[in-house]
């Protein structure tokens, strides 16, 4: 069983990638103090959650100053992956909570259907969530161009398209 986290006042968060595009590893970092959680995410969840907060700070009081630096903290060793993400705007505390799930592979749950899934629980700021939002939208548009008709990503290497039988390359 992976460890569960909750940082109440996070200092610095962000998302990155290592590696080239094609081969990336997307990553969500949350850091409070002297703990640093970095989580492996998909691209998609990614995508999805800098499109989500992108529509929540239109809700919200205009954010103030972004934070500039976005770089990974060390260690950035992940210590486990992201499955379903969920996140509201907490008005008392003015915080946006940020709730991961550990991805579990089929069958880890007992016999009352509990899991033992880790989660993490971050409370981000208007700010924190707003440079995430344009951080992680640069990261997901800086990859592989999708293909014109499949939407699939194109591999430098070759696409063999479904939507082709694999008989020709698409033309852009």
């Amino acid at each position: 069983m992976s460890q569960s986290f909750e940082l109440d006042e996070v200092e610095h968060f962000t998302v990155a990638t290592i590696g080239e595009p094609g081969q990336r590893l997307f990553l969500l970092q949350a850091v409070q103090g002297r703990r640093v959680v970095t989580l492996k995410v998909e691209k998609q969840q990614v995508s999805a959650l800098a499109a989500f907060f992108g529509e929540m700070m239109q809700d919200l009081p205009r954010p103030a100053h972004l934070p500039d630096d976005m770089d990974l903290r060390q260690p950035a060793e992940v210590d486990w992956v992201a499955g379903s993400l969920a996140a509201t705007y907490d008005e008392v505390i003015d915080r946006i909570i940020l709730q991961i799930e550990e991805a579990v592979v089929g069958g880890e749950e007992d016999l009352f259907g509990d899991s033992d899934a880790a989660t993490a629980r971050f409370n981000i700021t208007r700010e924190q969530a707003s440079a995430m939002a344009i951080r992680g939208t640069s990261l997901v548009e800086s990859g592989r161009p999708p293909c014109p008709l499949c939407g699939h990503p194109l591999d430098p290497a070759g696409h063999a398209c479904p939507r082709t039988n694999g008989n020709r390359p698409p033309t852009n």
